[in-house]
């Protein structure tokens, strides 16, 4: 678990996802508080290892719900946040969005972008160490009964 996390504040009752999505947004909500980068210590490396639990858990796959994907995971908060309504007055209304809204969308845009890379670049690790790749070999589209 990342250092610093609000364990306090967490209901360990709500299913992992959720969990996951409320640290993130208490440590994002922290972040603006202090008035710091989300991409500078400790919170790009505590952003990381909810990404690194995330993507184990599965909730970054995008054949399955991918619950927290970059878009889903910014969707959600921007919901909590109010910003889709926040946006629509704006429209409406013919005016700038509030300056609090303005700061939870480039909070968003800082979290997706991050998320983002990290999620591209963990689906082409493999290629570059060695590992298993993505790609299919020559060795498994071979049907074994036709080895001679």
């Amino acid at each position: 678990m990342p250092h610093d996390a609000p364990h306090n504040r967490l209901n360990e009752d709500l299913p992992l996802a959720e969990q996951i999505l409320v640290q993130i947004e208490q440590l994002v909500l922290k972040a603006n508080e202090k008035s710091q980068p989300l991409e500078m210590s400790p919170y790009r490396e505590q952003l990381f290892e909810f990404f690194v639990t995330a993507e184990g858990a599965g909730y970054l796959d995008d054949e399955e719900d991918g619950e927290l994907l970059a878009d889903e995971l910014c969707k959600q908060l921007g919901v909590r946040w109010g910003l889709a309504d926040a946006a629509l007055q704006s429209t409406a209304s013919q005016s700038r969005l509030s300056g609090e809204a303005l700061v939870k969308m480039r909070l968003l845009w800082s979290l997706m972008r991050m998320w983002m890379e990290w999620t591209y670049a963990w689906k082409r690790y493999p290629e570059f160490h060695g590992g298993i790749s993505n790609a299919p070999s020559d060795e498994t589209e071979q049907n074994p009964d036709d080895a001679s």
